[in-house]
C-alpha cells in the first residue's frame, strides 16, 4: 500500500478515468459527487471498489485526507489483500455493506422524487386545466406536458434489496460480520457481491439524477415558459375579469415549496420568481397591463406556425434585396419534386446554399455573440442542428427540436461540443482555430499571409486577436468541410437539416454527450493506451534531466450539424504540440452505429498519432513504429511466406475497397482487433496480430484471457516482458528521485500505473 496526502478540495479520481488505484479513507473525508447528489465517505471508506474500468464519479477531498492506495483489480488480488489480515478484512467488509446501504438510501431517496415529480407535475398541469374551464379563461399551449412520462428505470433496486439491506443495518450488522469474516472466499463473495450491486444502485441514480434535471424547468425556471407561468398568466386573465386570485396564488405557493422541497433547483431563482409574482400588481391590471406583462411570461410558440427562415434572416440582419434572394433560393430547393436529385440544376442550387446557409450562419453567430440575450430557441435550432424552415423536417420533428433546445446540455460535456458551443469556445480564446484542409494552423495561416504580402505584421497580430475573424476561419476551413464530409453523401449535401436524413425520431438519431463517453469507454477499457502519448518531465536539481512518460489525453468531439453517417478525425494535436487534444468530429444525429464509428475514428487517430510522432520517418522500417511495420508488410504481403494464399487474396480485396490507402486497411484491422480478436474471435492474420499485440496492447485482464491460446501467446508474453522491463526501469528512476528529495507527482504516478496496466 502507498500513503498518500491529499488537500481539502483536491481531485482524488475523476469520472471516466481509468481505475488505477482503490483507496482505503484512513483521515479525512471525501465526497462521492453524483450530478447535483453527492455521497460522504469517511474513515474506512473506500473508494474504487464499485467500479470496474472507469472511475463513476468524481472523488473530492473536503478537508486533508490521508488514503493508502492499493492496486485491485479483481476478487484474486482482493484475496490476496486480505489472506492473513484480520483488521484489513474487517474494514473491507464493513466498508461494504454501510457504502452499499448509503447508496440504496440515496436511491431510494431520488426514486421517491422522481415518483412524486411526475405525480406533482401532472396533477398541477390538471388542477390548471380545471381552472382555467371553471374561470372561462383560455388555456396556453404547454406541449412539453407530451414529452413528460414516468422514469422507466434500466438500472433498478430491487424492494427486497432495499428491505434486506436496512434489516441488516438496524438489527445484524455485528453478528453478520463476525460470520463473513470467518472465512476468505465469504468475505471476498460478500465484497464483490456489494460492490456489483453499489454499480447497479450508481447507475440507477444517474438515471434518476438525468430524469430531473432534465425535466425540472418545466415546474421552475427561467425560461419563462414553466408551469409556473402558465398559473401566472391565468392570475393575470383572472384579475382581468374581477375574480379573486387567491386560489391561484396558493397553487404557486405550493408550486415553490414542493421545488424546494425536491432540494436540487436554484435557491436564489426559485426565490426572485416567487417575488416576482407575489409583487405583481395584479389588481391594477387592465386590458393594456395585460399585454405588458406577456413580455416576460410568453406564451409558449408553436413553431409550425411561425416563420423560422424569416426570424433566421432577420437575425442574421441581410438588407432587402439579399434577404429575398436567399429566402427565394431556399425555398425553392424546399419544394423540389426530388431535393436528393443529382440533375445539374438541383446540384447547382445545393451549392448556392451551401453558400447562403454559412454566411448566414457566421452573421447570426456574431449577432448572437454581441447580445447572448437575444438567442431565441428558433436561432439555437439553427446554430446548433442547421435547422432552418419546418417545410424541411416536417411539423412533429420540428416539435421535438424546439423542445430538445431547453435540454441542450445533454449534448454537452468536459470534451464534447455542439458547433455553437465550440465556435464560442474559438471565440473567446478558449480554443485554437482547427487546421485548414492544408494542414495548416491558424497561426501558420498568418504566418503564410504575412510571407506572401497579403498581410502586415499590424493586419496579422489583429487577425490573430479578432474574435470574428478566428470565428470565420473556423467556419470557412474547418466547418464548411466537415460538415459535408460527416454527412456522408457529397453529392447531394445540402447543410440545411432535412426530413430526407432525418430518417426515424428525434431522440433515437440523437448524439448525446453520454453516449460518446461511453463508446470512447468501451474502446479505453480494452485499447487501454490509444490516448496516451509521451510527455518531457524534467527536474535538473534532483536529478532528471529529461525523462519521457506516459500521459493520457482524451481529444474533443464537436458535433456537426447534420444527419450524417460518417465520422471524421480531423486532427491528431492542436498547433504543433504532442501533449494537446485531438479533434473527432461527429453528426449531431445518426441512425449509425457510435460504437462502430467511434471505432473507426479512434483507428484513424491511433495511424495519424504514430505519423506526427515519427514525423519523415513515419514508413521507414528501420525506425520501429506501427506505421512503419504496417505499411512493410501491406508492401510485401505477395512475398510473405507466412501468409496463405487466403490471406493475400483478403488483403488484395482490403487494399481494393480502400482505393490502395493502406490507412483505411489498418483501420478496418484495427476495428476488427478490437470488436473480435479481444474476445477470442479470430479475424486477423499473424502478421499483423504481432504487430497490433505490440503497437495497440489489449488491457491486462484481455490478455490475461487470450495468453492461454497458442495464437497469442509468443507475442503477448515478449510484450509483458518487454513492460516489466521498462516498469522495472522507472521503479529505479523513481527510487532515485525520491531519495533526491524529489515528490512523485501524480503525472509520475500515472506512467507507473500504464506500465502496469
Amino acid at each position: 500500500m502507498e500513503i498518500i496526502k491529499v488537500a481539502r478540495d483536491q481531485v482524488i479520481a475523476k469520472k471516466n478515468d481509468i481505475v488505477k488505484y482503490w483507496y482505503l479513507v484512513q483521515e479525512g473525508t471525501v465526497v462521492q459527487k453524483f450530478g447535483f447528489s453527492e455521497v460522504k465517505l469517511e474513515k474506512n471508506a473506500i473508494i474504487g471498489f464499485l467500479e470496474r474500468d472507469m472511475y463513476l464519479f468524481d472523488y473530492v477531498a473536503s478537508e486533508d485526507t490521508v488514503l493508502a492506495a492499493f492496486v485491485c483489480e479483481n476478487s484474486e488480488d482482493l484475496l490476496k489483500i486480505l489472506t492473513g489480515q484480520e483488521k484489513v478484512r474487517s474494514v473491507f467488509l464493513r466498508a461494504a455493506i454501510e457504502q452499499r446501504h448509503q447508496l440504496l438510501s440515496l436511491y431510494s431517496e431520488l426514486n421517491n422524487k422522481s415518483r412524486q415529480f411526475h405525480m406533482f407535475v401532472e396533477t398541477v398541469y390538471n388542477d390548471y386545466k380545471g381552472l382555467c374551464t371553471k374561470y372561462k379563461v383560455e388555456q396556453l399551449s404547454f406541449t412539453r406536458m407530451e414529452h413528460l412520462n414516468p422514469l422507466v428505470m434500466q438500472h433498478k433496486a430491487e424492494a427486497w434489496e432495499v428491505n434486506n439491506s436496512v434489516s441488516l443495518m438496524k438489527n445484524y450488522k455485528q453478528e453478520y460480520l463476525q460470520l463473513m469474516e470467518k472465512d476468505d472466499s465469504l468475505t471476498v463473495g460478500v465484497i464483490m457481491e456489494a460492490a456489483a450491486q453499489m454499480r447497479r444502485f450508481s447507475l440507477g441514480i444517474g438515471e434518476m439524477e438525468a430524469y430531473l434535471q432534465y425535466n425540472r424547468d418545466i415546474l421552475l425556471g427561467d425560461n419563462y415558459n414553466t408551469l409556473f407561468d402558465l398559473y401566472f398568466d391565468l392570475a393575470m386573465k383572472m384579475s382581468l375579469k374581477k375574480y379573486d386570485i387567491k386560489v391561484v396564488i396558493e397553487k404557486v405557493q405550493l408550486i415553490v415549496k414542493f421545488a424546494e422541497k425536491l432540494g436540487f433547483y436554484n435557491q436564489r431563482m426559485m426565490q426572485r420568481r416567487l417575488n416576482e409574482f407575489l409583487n405583481y400588481d395584479f389588481a391594477s391590471m387592465n386590458s393594456a397591463g395585460s399585454a405588458s406583462k406577456d413580455e416576460k411570461v410568453h406564451k409558449e410558440v408553436d413553431i409550425t406556425t411561425v416563420d423560422c427562415l424569416g426570424q433566421i434572416l432577420e437575425y442574421a440582419e441581410y438588407p432587402d434585396e439579399e434577404f429575398e434572394q436567399i429566402q427565394k433560393r431556399i425555398i425553392s430547393y424546399r419544394e423540389l419534386p426530388d431535393m436528393m436529385s443529382t440533375d445539374s440544376e438541383v446540384y447547382s442550387l445545393r451549392k448556392k446554399i451551401a453558400a447562403d446557409f454559412y454566411d448566414i450562419y457566421y452573421r447570426v453567430f456574431v449577432h448572437a455573440m454581441e447580445d447572448e440575450s437575444s438567442i431565441t430557441p428558433i436561432i439555437e435550432m439553427f446554430l446548433n442542428f442547421g435547422f432552418m424552415d419546418v417545410g424541411y423536417i416536417g411539423e412533429e420533428r420540428a416539435k421535438d427540436l424546439y423542445e430538445l433546445c431547453a435540454h441542450l446540455d445533454i449534448c454537452h460535456g468536459p470534451n464534447v461540443y455542439t458547433i455553437f458551443e465550440w465556435l464560442k469556445c474559438i471565440y473567446y480564446g478558449e480554443k485554437e482555430p482547427s487546421k485548414n484542409e492544408f494542414d495548416m494552423s491558424y497561426t501558420v495561416y498568418l504566418a503564410e499571409q504575412g510571407r506572401t504580402g497579403k498581410m502586415n505584421q499590424e493586419q496579422m497580430k489583429e487577425a490573430y486577436q479578432n474574435p470574428n475573424m478566428r470565428v470565420e476561419f473556423e467556419i470557412k476551413n474547418m466547418f464548411a468541410s466537415v460538415n459535408k464530409a460527416t454527412y456522408g453523401k457529397p453529392t447531394t449535401f445540402c447543410p440545411i437539416l432535412n426530413k430526407n436524413d432525418l430518417i426515424t425520431t428525434i431522440d433515437k438519431m440523437l448524439v448525446t454527450a453520454e453516449r460518446l463517453e461511453q463508446a470512447m469507454n468501451e474502446v479505453r477499457k480494452i485499447d487501454y493506451s490509444v490516448f496516451y502519448r509521451e510527455i518531457a518531465f524534467s527536474d535538473p536539481q534532483k536529478g532528471i534531466n529529461s525523462e519521457w512518460i506516459m500521459k493520457e489525453i482524451l481529444p474533443d468531439i464537436i458535433l456537426m450539424p447534420n444527419a450524417g453517417s460518417r465520422v471524421m478525425m480531423w486532427q491528431e494535436i492542436t498547433g504543433v504540440k504532442s501533449d494537446t487534444q485531438g479533434r473527432f468530429m461527429f453528426p449531431v444525429f445518426t441512425a449509425g452505429d457510435l460504437d462502430d464509428m467511434m471505432l473507426e475514428v479512434v483507428g484513424r487517430f491511433r495511424w495519424e498519432m504514430c505519423r506526427r510522432i515519427q514525423g519523415v520517418r513515419w514508413n521507414d522500417v528501420r525506425e520501429k513504429s506501427l506505421t512503419a511495420e504496417y505499411c512493410t508488410y501491406i508492401q510485401f504481403y505477395r512475398k510473405n511466406h507466412e501468409l496463405s494464399p487466403e490471406a493475400k487474396e483478403k488483403i488484395k480485396g482490403a487494399l481494393v475497397r480502400a482505393k490502395n490507402n493502406y490507412r483505411e486497411v489498418f483501420v478496418r484491422d484495427y476495428m476488427n482487433w478490437i470488436k473480435f480478436e479481444a474476445k477470442g474471435s479470430f479475424r486477423l492474420n499473424k502478421i499483423v496480430r504481432d504487430i497490433l499485440v505490440r503497437y495497440c496492447p489489449f488491457t491486462k485482464n484481455v490478455r490475461d484471457e487470450l495468453k492461454a491460446n497458442p495464437l497469442y501467446q509468443t507475442s503477448i508474453t515478449r510484450f509483458e516482458a518487454e513492460t516489466a522491463k521498462k516498469l522495472q526501469r522507472y521503479k529505479g528512476v523513481y527510487l532515485k528521485y525520491e531519495k533526491a528529495g524529489g515528490i512523485i507527482n501524480a503525472d509520475l504516478k500515472e506512467n507507473l500505473i500504464f506500465y502496469e496496466m
